[in-house]
């Protein structure tokens, strides 16, 4: 067995985990963590302890590393060392070590809380935080919590920062493994932003496989890269090209991990990141690009993106040159780019579809999530979402508790849009196209061996007799629109009025039907997929048409009766109508009447988005609002109400409100007295001390009542023609004489003279000037030299004297 740096700490690990139940490990990339610790740890567990399950990211991974460990041991897998993946079993009575992927886990603790006849649970690969991870260890924890304080967990990681997880653990010991198992030389070549990643990378890996000895290890984002590069290296006659992505069949994994004759240069995902051995790397060539599944929260859809890798995963790509022997690795990216890269992968937890996992919780009895322990709590968002989802799917009730068609999903390893897809079917007679559809769904491979495998196993699940399925085809749900309505309930779609091509889907967003999707002119239609597009509305890549007919019958269970009360903008009034909808979607319409309750606040809401000004004011109403004001403002002590503006805007509830009882549209709001709704809110016994405080008009010496105005920001203002005050020594006041009344003098045209609070100080220093500029120009009118003794008068000199 190859001397691996884990080798070193395996005495203080095995002695840790013999005094505590809880474990952190942490192992550089190649340290050999995945294959040595297992098989140490049968050393410190016997056998009547129980098992000790590993878990494992991925397929591909969990039954090579049990391949591995049974080899060390001279034996067949499902011997001491067995693993248990979707679908596949290979176990025995005497398996002491199970690698498990993360979904068997969970459907284990499931079916048997209490995890009988498991001694430790290991969890590898824990820094790439799947969602099935953080559950599986949430879970074990409460089991250990609960029921076996005697289970142990240990948390195995290549680049994980250990103090949260150790946290989480209870102040977990953490055991650190130092250095990989050999030297790797980093490489940075020079790289083109014209030229297409592909080409780049066939590029570097013949230079790679010239300068350098070894298998070569190539990390690309996807599928279609793999695929592309593949195509690139055709000619390659110094090594034989074997792609490594999760649905390869069996036989092509198998050559790509297992040495061989030839030189290999492998093309992977990032599924080569974790605890895949493949013998003989020496290389690796990264393109620093990885692909994953992000949640859109605004339109509940997913879209697979194409992302920089964070610095971890590099580092962990480099590792991979360096497990056997010293390696390179040959970066198509800069060294500045690497030293920006995010530290870490988000958690899955944080950016994925959260239905499965909120199933999964609803089946172990959480309706609150956080109550669980998580590293990350799960975003609240992202939670509602799938509420939503499973509660359209039947999967949940109103109150959030798993139902009896929710439990039947759970127990079938698929999403619960397919499972409800298979259970639907079953329910018509039509287990077979169910299975075999969700198959194909489920399945990233597009072989039909693959496929029909599945659908083999799923019928089995489900007590159906194997059967085969002549072809497999999305179009086949044109002829079953309910298996299509039970699995996408939330992506029933409407054709939008005027907009060919365009609708509205049951989730309230918008969406365009793709040239390549049929259903064309579709009244209504099921939106198998979906994104969420780059403008504002999503785009649909395939889909089956209904009629109204159809999709009442498919969907009778999810269309309820809505009274949807609006706003009419156009018309300015309230607009009311009972619907028969699903969710956004509207079936029908018919006119109703609002009620007040409904009404109302419409209203309230409309004056608020308008302002106050929106009302039918007029000069006497916005009179009494600048007399209360000024007394406000002057004689706080006697309790004037604050009636501004803002202050009517912020409690139109309490003094509009009532007085809308039958209005229901902005005209009606307009004709109610704004002057009586004022006058209500200062009230009776104020409103009689106001004519005394901010009297609306005073008598000036010539005998007029003439109006004041209070609207004018230095008001009260009192304009009139100098010769009516004569004898007036000073100025009027207002507000028990806190404010003297700011006096407009006009000549006898009514054109502005003087503006003054000091009518006293005009009479003195100012008028004879007045006199003298204005009486040639107006001698019909009085202009003695005393003014404070002369006879007030509007009329002219005869005409007064006639008088």
């Amino acid at each position: 067995m190859i001397d691996l740096p884990i080798t070193q700490i395996l005495p203080e690990l095995l002695a840790t985990l013999q005094t505590t139940t809880n474990v952190v490990l942490s192992a550089a990339p190649g340290a050999g963590k995945t294959t040595r610790v297992p098989l140490e740890l049968l050393t410190i567990i016997p056998a009547e302890a129980g098992r000790i399950i590993m878990l494992e990211p991925r397929r591909i991974a969990a039954a090579s590393a049990a391949r591995y460990m049974a080899q060390s041991l001279g034996e067949q897998v499902g011997q001491t060392v067995g693993y248990t993946i979707r679908f596949e079993s290979k176990v025995s009575n005497a398996t002491r070590i199970e690698v498990v992927t993360e979904g068997v886990l969970t459907r284990r603790i499931q079916n048997d809380p209490e995890l009988f006849g498991v001694a430790c649970v290991i969890f590898d690969e824990f820094h790439e935080r799947s969602i099935q991870a953080d559950l599986g260890l949430a879970l074990c924890l409460e089991t250990q919590a609960a029921l076996r304080p005697d289970l142990k967990l240990l948390v195995m990681s290549a680049t994980l920062d250990c103090g949260p997880i150790a946290r989480l653990l209870g102040d977990a010991p953490v055991v650190v493994s130092q250095g990989q198992a050999f030297p790797v030389q980093v490489i940075y070549p020079a790289v083109s932003d014209t030229q297409s990643l592909t080409r780049q990378m066939a590029a570097i890996i013949k230079t790679a496989l010239t300068e350098e000895a070894g298998d070569l290890l190539a990390f690309l984002p996807g599928t279609g890269e793999i695929r592309a590069v593949e195509r690139e290296l055709a000619g390659l006659s110094s090594a034989v090209v074997c792609p490594l992505y999760g649905d390869l069949p069996f036989e092509k994994q198998q050559q790509a991990i297992l040495p061989g004759p030839q030189r290999r240069v492998v093309l992977a995902t990032n599924i080569a990141e974790t605890s895949l051995t493949i013998e003989g790397v020496r290389i690796v060539v990264d393109s620093g690009l990885t692909r994953r599944l992000q949640l859109d929260p605004a339109t509940g859809l997913e879209r697979l993106v194409t992302v920089r890798a964070a610095k971890a995963s590099a580092d962990q790509r480099t590792g991979r040159a360096g497990r056997t022997a010293p390696g390179v690795c040959y970066r198509l990216y800069s060294q500045q780019t690497y030293q920006a890269m995010t530290p870490f992968t988000p958690p899955e937890l944080m950016t994925a579809d959260l239905a499965p996992l909120l199933l999964e919780l609803a089946a172990w009895g959480v309706t609150d999530p956080a109550s669980l322990a998580w590293l990350d709590q799960p975003p609240a968002v992202h939670l509602a979402t799938a509420q939503e989802l499973l509660q359209m799917l039947g999967a949940l009730d109103a109150q959030g508790t798993i139902t009896a068609l929710g439990r039947r999903m759970v127990q079938l390893p698929l999403h619960p849009r397919l499972a409800r897809l298979l259970l639907s079917a079953q329910e018509q007679g039509q287990a077979v196209t169910g299975c075999y559809l969700a198959a194909q769904l489920s399945n990233r491979s597009t072989a039909f061996r693959a496929i029909e495998q599945t659908a083999q196993q799923l019928l089995r699940l489900v007590g159906e007799k194997p059967q085969k399925c002549p072809a497999v085809d999305l179009d086949m749900l044109h002829n079953t629109p309910e298996m299509a309505v039970a699995a996408w309930p939330d992506r029933i779609a409407m054709l939008r009025q005027g907009g060919e091509g365009k609708y509205l889907l049951a989730s309230g967003r918008g969406a365009v039907l793709s040239a390549k999707a049929g259903c064309t002119g579709a009244a209504f239609l099921v939106a198998l997929q979906v994104d969420g597009g780059e403008g504002a509305d999503g785009l649909i890549h395939q889909a089956v048409g209904l009629t109204e007919e159809q999709l009442r019958q498919a969907a009778g269970h999810l269309i309820t009766k809505q009274r949807q009360v609006t706003w009419d903008g156009a018309a300015g009034r309230v607009a009311a109508a009972e619907q028969e909808r699903i969710c956004a979607v509207v079936l029908a319409s018919r006119q109703i009447q609002a009620d007040d309750s409904e009404a109302i606040p419409l209203l309230l809401e409309q004056v608020k988005r308008n302002g106050i000004g929106c009302l039918g004011w007029n000069d006497q109403s916005r009179q009494l609002q600048a007399r209360v004001g000024l007394a406000a403002r002057l004689l706080s002590e006697d309790g004037w109400p604050d009636i501004s503006d803002a202050a009517l805007l912020n409690t139109v509830e309490i003094w509009l409100g009532p007085h809308l009882s039958g209005i229901r549209s902005q005209q009606g709001v307009q004709q109610l007295s704004v002057l009586h709704l004022l006058q209500e809110v200062v009230g009776w016994n104020l409103l009689q001390s106001l004519d005394t405080v901010a009297p609306t008009y005073l008598t000036i010496p010539s005998g007029r009542k003439v109006a004041l105005d209070y609207t004018d920001q230095e008001g009260p203002v009192l304009s009139v023609k100098l010769q009516e005050l004569f004898g007036l020594a000073t100025s009027p006041t207002v507000c028990k004489g806190r404010r003297a009344v700011l006096v407009h003098l006009l000549s006898p045209a009514g054109r502005p003279v003087a503006v003054t609070r000091d009518l006293k100080g005009f009479w003195e220093r100012s008028y004879l000037e007045v006199r003298k500029e204005l009486r040639g120009r107006y001698p019909k009118h009085p202009w003695p030299d005393d003014p404070w003794n002369a006879v007030a008068t509007h009329k002219t000199k005869k005409a007064f004297e006639r008088s």
